[in-house]
């Protein structure tokens, strides 16, 4: 079977960001929950998947705050008109006949890394949707990353990211990811690099020394020179972004069970929302199924 992960805030902000202010006639913003119905469609017929699953943060990761109280702390408060639409969103979510979950205290990017291991794990495919570069870590044989496409190809689909695509994207293959993260930082995470260490010297690094403690260990004699002491002092800043890097994968979850759609009620949000257009897309898709099929988990 094949598997669509889909990183809900990502894919939640980008609908906000990339539609209009639309609002239906009591003033209520719809633009986001526009946007999102129609990415999750596009993403499904163009992955074709059996299953689909779209994870959602929950009372902040407690795994990260213990190590790194400043984790994500650069972001600004999610625009009130999103903040009031993310509650339809999930309830649409059910409706379309996508399971809903979320769990407290546990970054969705773990859950979304767990469920991608184990389902790889039970010989699944497994498509992970999101701008989120960190997932270029999950990449493997069965896992492929889907990026967005560039604001100017929007219509040209979501990128698919093998293992070749990754080491052609960022230059290095999925299993350096978090040693090339830690090393140049990663800023919508509030995760500082080493000064003056950017991608190039980063890959340089990785392709002569294999790994954070390959560095480490050849801090003595590595080039340029300038950047020993600022490695030698950063040695423990180095290892705690490893830590926030890189996924936990042992969450446990029932990532397979599909949920049940109820077109009725999915009809009845829609006209509710006044959001006309989307109404037809059902209707097209009930008349060209009986049933909708793939499944959405939401985390």
């Amino acid at each position: 079977m094949k598997f669509l992960l889909v990183d809900g805030f990502n894919l939640a902000f980008r609908a906000f960001h990339g539609m209009p202010a639309l609002t239906r006639a009591d003033g209520f913003p719809v633009g986001a929950i526009f946007g999102w119905v129609h990415i999750l469609w596009k993403l499904q017929e163009q992955e074709a998947p059996d299953r689909v699953a779209v994870f959602f943060d929950k009372e902040g990761s407690q795994r990260h705050l213990a190590l790194h109280a400043d984790y994500k702390a650069n972001r600004a408060e999610t625009p009130e008109a999103l903040a009031a639409q993310i509650p339809e969103l999930k309830t649409i979510t059910a409706h379309l006949g996508f399971r809903v979950i979320e769990q407290g205290g546990i970054e969705a990017d773990d859950l979304i890394a767990s469920a991608a291991k184990a389902l790889a794990q039970a010989s699944h495919d497994v498509r992970i949707a999101s701008a989120d570069k960190d997932f270029a870590q999950c990449v493997n044989e069965r896992i492929h990353l889907l990026a967005p496409p560039p604001p100017s190809q929007r219509k040209a689909g979501w990128i698919r990211l093998d293992a070749s695509g990754v080491r052609g994207k960022f230059s290095v293959p999925p299993e350096q990811i978090v040693d090339y993260l830690s090393l140049i930082g990663d800023t919508v995470d509030n995760i500082p690099g080493l000064p003056g260490v950017g991608p190039k010297t980063a890959v340089t690094w990785l392709e002569a020394h294999g790994n954070i403690e390959g560095i480490l260990s050849a801090r003595e004699t590595l080039l340029p020179e300038r950047l020993r002491d600022i490695l030698r002092e950063s040695e423990d800043r180095l290892r705690l972004n490893r830590q926030l890097i890189a996924f936990r994968t042992d969450f446990p979850g029932d990532w397979e069970t599909p949920g049940q759609a109820d077109t009725s009620a999915a009809r009845a949000f829609f006209e509710r929302m006044q959001m006309h257009s989307a109404l037809k897309e059902l209707d097209r898709r009930a008349a060209k199924s009986s049933s909708i099929p793939a499944q959405l988990e939401l985390f």
